[in-house]
């Protein structure tokens, strides 16, 4: 009870920060992960030496922990029988071809393997919600939060942009509806642009688009536990610690989206869970913010946004390229 009354200023700083992130995105249309890091950063200053920092640590971890696994509501087995197996085989070379493409990427640029499979991860699948479910299961390391910030920052940006700029490409390629919505569905990073994206060119777009969407985010707890058995694998081979088990969460994840597949729930249920899956994931993310070094993310250099604009354009590219032939 004691621990739980330590945490609690922290835990509130971090939802009055989300609620005002959220109330910046509906008046300015700007996402509100992005408002939600940056009025995190600002208020950094409350993470050193005060009541708030084990608040703050607890909404980093263990809250976003449950925004995730109330991602599982989201989808269901049936999701990806409506999309045809063509396009599901297209999204599973997408996914781990992006990954491989970071791994590949922080080799040549020097940087830690685990910094390629964090931002491969992000573009691959879902944006900022796949960067801290992957993040979650790394191991500890000095640069592990800035490198969780930068690439949130990093492809929420780049996801923003996309919202504007894909639709574009698509009427220039002359693409149809149903592959319109698979290159929208299939690239963007997060799903609030792939929405916006989807319904600017058409209702049954946007449809399809968000289905193809939420099909990608259904990789999340695949991509995840292959991590986890490879950092198993490793670690057991070096033998210099433990290896990581599997979090609950991934297990609630996989759970949820098998309830959510085998029973017809009702919408208010499914819609309840989802804003409460955003709003800690939202306020998660201002937490994360709150424990950034500004100082650091200044030094990281170039580096980290020329290999999140590579993994964008690989996935781009290769999507584009496939659709003729599904």
């Amino acid at each position: 009870m004691n621990k739980i009354r330590q945490a609690l200023p922290g835990i509130w700083v971090a939802a009055i920060v989300g609620l005002a992130a959220l109330f910046l995105s509906e008046h300015y249309g700007a996402p509100a992960m992005l408002f939600a890091l940056l009025l995190g950063i600002a208020l950094s200053f409350l993470y050193e030496d005060t009541q708030c920092k084990e608040g703050i640590e607890f909404t980093a971890c263990h809250i976003l922990r449950i925004g995730v696994a109330l991602l599982g509501l989201r989808i269901a087995f049936g999701d990806l029988a409506a999309l045809g197996w063509k396009t599901a085989i297209l999204l599973v070379v997408a996914i781990s071809s992006t990954i491989f493409v970071g791994i590949l990427l922080a080799k040549v640029f020097g940087l830690q393997k685990r910094f390629g499979v964090l931002t491969g991860g992000a573009v691959g699948i879902c944006g900022a919600s796949a960067a801290m479910a992957v993040s979650a299961v790394l191991p500890d390391s000095k640069n592990k939060d800035r490198d969780t910030l930068l690439t949130i920052i990093g492809v929420t940006s780049l996801s923003t942009i996309a919202m504007v700029l894909y639709p574009i490409v698509a009427g220039l390629l002359n693409l149809d509806e149903t592959s319109t919505s698979i290159f929208l569905g299939g690239t963007i990073h997060d799903v609030a642009q792939v929405v916006g994206a989807g319904y600017s060119v058409s209702e049954q777009t946007g449809d399809l688009a968000t289905l193809t969407k939420l099909v990608r985010v259904a990789f999340l707890m695949p991509v995840v536990i292959c991590i986890l058995l490879v950092l198993r694998m490793n670690l057991k081979h070096t033998g210099d610690s433990k290896p990581p088990g599997i979090p609950g969460f991934l297990i609630a994840f996989v759970i949820l989206m098998t309830v959510n597949s085998v029973v017809d729930l009702p919408s208010a249920v499914t819609q309840g869970a989802t804003e409460i899956s955003r709003f800690a994931l939202v306020i998660s993310i201002a937490a994360i913010g709150m424990k950034s070094n500004l100082k650091q993310l200044l030094t990281v250099g170039a580096k980290p946004i020329i290999m999140l604009v590579a993994e964008t354009a690989w996935i781009a590219g290769l999507i584009l390229l496939a659709i003729p032939y599904l």
